[in-house]
């Protein structure tokens, strides 16, 4: 949640803005070398000609820039609301917002026209004058590079809403991340954690506190989906005497088991809140689940589909076990219309571990 910068944000911050800074220069060094370097790769074969390299370098070399612009405004956003009292960090936090809001809007533009990023949303995104008249908790399907850019993007740039993050702990180490989250509502979620009881009691307390045209995002499984996660998570389930919920897994082969002591809390909390809860699938980037596979899927030739849909605080279920099982059919739903809206062929599905 948003608190007090410390002495370790201090010192991480030290190392990681000049770490920034150096990194520009490299990557235009490695912009350059690929664009000097583009006639052997059309010699080469037929994938030059969609120039991929220079695609990813141009990219890597705009989000830098990007970051450090944000770490900068964030600067600008802070020296302007130096007053002090509750109306100058309120000030602060729409500022923050703001920022935010541009960046994001920069980068799915970039992606837009340097990956020819597309995305296809059905039912369309609510207007901004269409908010719910209470917050919502957002749990949204996580596959594929650059999938919790668009989602944050579309509600916060399209739905209007602001949204407050769930996210891994060592995205701390990207500089403008790092200060931005730490003035808004978050929590981040330490490397490995199955979701402790202190992570997830701070993600209940972001549900329950949720105020209108606010969002709260979660994505359950922990991490981008890949087939040898499901199959991980799918042992861990054995291994730790949840049979039913092992072989409920093995039936949904788009995504992961969600981790329930974080989202159980996050619904715990939207249900003091009166909060909806919607959820969110996507394909269109979930094959791309490796390096290997990064560079033949430029440009991305079909688009990024998703939909959406909500779930009234009233028809959710009370009790862990009836959440649990409510939960895992809501996750089954995403798997079905994966499964439905795949451009490609269906993966085979592995064998029991």
């Amino acid at each position: 949640m948003s608190r007090a910068v410390g002495a370790r944000d201090v010192a991480r911050r030290c190392v990681t803005v000049p770490l920034l800074v150096a990194l520009i220069p490299v990557a235009a060094v490695l912009l350059l070398v690929t664009v000097v370097l583009a006639p052997l790769t059309l010699l080469a074969g037929r994938s030059g000609r969609r120039w991929q390299p220079q695609r990813l370098a141009l990219y890597l070399l705009v989000y830098l820039v990007a970051d450090l612009a944000g770490v900068l405004a964030a600067g600008v956003a802070r020296l302007r609301c130096l007053d002090g009292g509750r109306a100058a960090e309120e000030r602060l936090v729409t500022l923050t917002y703001q920022v935010l809001a541009r960046l994001l809007d920069f980068l799915v533009t970039c992606s837009g026209r340097i990956f020819s990023v597309r995305v296809q949303v059905d039912p369309p995104i609510p207007a901004r004058t269409d908010r719910p008249r209470d917050g919502i908790v957002v749990f949204a399907r996580h596959a594929g590079p650059g999938d919790s850019i668009l989602l944050v993007h579309g509600l916060l740039c399209g739905a209007g809403l602001r949204p407050q993050v769930v996210l891994k702990q060592f995205l701390r180490w990207d500089p403008c991340l790092d200060i931005v989250l730490s003035r808004l509502p978050h929590c981040f979620v330490p490397h490995r954690a199955e979701t402790g009881s202190e992570t997830s009691d701070a993600i209940g307390a972001l549900a329950a506190a949720l105020h209108p045209g606010e969002a709260l995002v979660v994505f359950p499984e922990g991490g981008n989906f890949t087939e040898r996660r499901r199959r991980r998570a799918i042992g861990w389930l054995k291994r730790t005497g949840q049979a039913g919920r092992a072989a409920r897994a093995r039936r949904q082969h788009h995504v992961l088991p969600p981790r329930m002591e974080g989202s159980l809390a996050a619904l715990s909390g939207a249900a003091d809140a009166g909060a909806e809860v919607v959820f969110v699938a996507h394909t269109g980037l979930d094959q791309i689940d490796s390096p290997s596979r990064l560079l033949p899927s430029i440009p991305l030739r079909t688009p990024v589909r998703a939909t959406w849909w909500r779930v009234p605080d009233r028809v959710i279920p009370t009790g862990r076990e009836a959440r649990e099982s409510w939960l895992t059919d809501q996750w089954s739903r995403v798997d079905a219309w994966i499964a439905q809206e795949w451009s490609g062929p269906a993966p085979t599905p592995p064998a029991a571990p």
